[in-house]
């Protein structure tokens, strides 16, 4: 075990919480009068901001629009979310022998940090974590490494201690900005030919190949 610190992405790297998220875009959807969105088109927009996947389904960039879709869709998916997301096979184990290693772990994901921090608790597994940095935590997005560097510095360690792992080139370019390295999972929408073109010292099927990848 290289690595000095280990970063994780949340959705579709540690959990699946499709469910909530699919009801929150046809609730408010439904409500803002458009059609109702496929499942797929919806899971695309795993891993950028609420606002943002709302443009990339209907292309409207109102603000004022883009706040009335994520008022509505957290109306009906913040409650969901902690009762129906899901661990992703072999997450639970890898968390736990990195943290029997002694290897500090923590989430940089664009969730909001309420909805994280229910989740987590939910599923059991937040003291597991040294720290969680949410979307609403900084002030740029990922790839904007604010989040990873502020990570770094927390902990301690240098991007060559540091391993991040997500599932979409937007975590491979966040990684690739703070210099940190990079491991691709293949759990989201993202299929492995797609991390070609980042650096990337493996792609993993699921968690429980990265759990072997990392010699745990």
């Amino acid at each position: 075990m290289k690595f000095k610190a280990v970063l994780f992405d949340f959705d579709y790297t540690l959990g699946d919480a499709t469910e909530s998220i699919v009801v929150g875009f046809r609730h408010a959807f439904e409500k803002m009068g458009l059609p109702e969105p496929a499942e797929d088109a919806v899971r695309r927009t795993v891993g950028y901001l609420l606002k943002d996947g709302y443009t990339m389904l209907t292309g409207d960039s109102s603000p004022e629009r883009q706040e009335e879709f994520v008022r509505l869709f957290q109306e009906k998916c913040r409650p969901m979310q902690p009762k129906t997301t899901r661990l992703l096979p072999g997450v639970r184990a890898l968390l736990e022998a990195l943290k029997a290693a002694g290897v500090p772990m923590g989430i940089i994901t664009s969730k909001r940090d309420s909805a994280l921090q229910a989740v987590l608790e939910a599923l059991g597994i937040r003291e597991l974590f040294a720290l969680t940095i949410s979307g609403d935590q900084v002030h740029a997005p990922k790839p904007d490494p604010a989040g990873l560097l502020r990570a770094m510095e927390t902990l301690g360690v240098t991007g060559d201690e540091v391993l991040y792992c997500g599932d979409t080139v937007i975590d491979a370019e966040t990684a690739r900005r703070a210099g940190t390295h990079f491991a691709a999972v293949t759990t989201g929408v993202t299929p492995a030919a797609a991390f070609q073109d980042y650096p990337c010292g493996y792609v993993a099927r699921d968690m429980v190949d990265m759990k072997a990848w990392l010699g745990l």
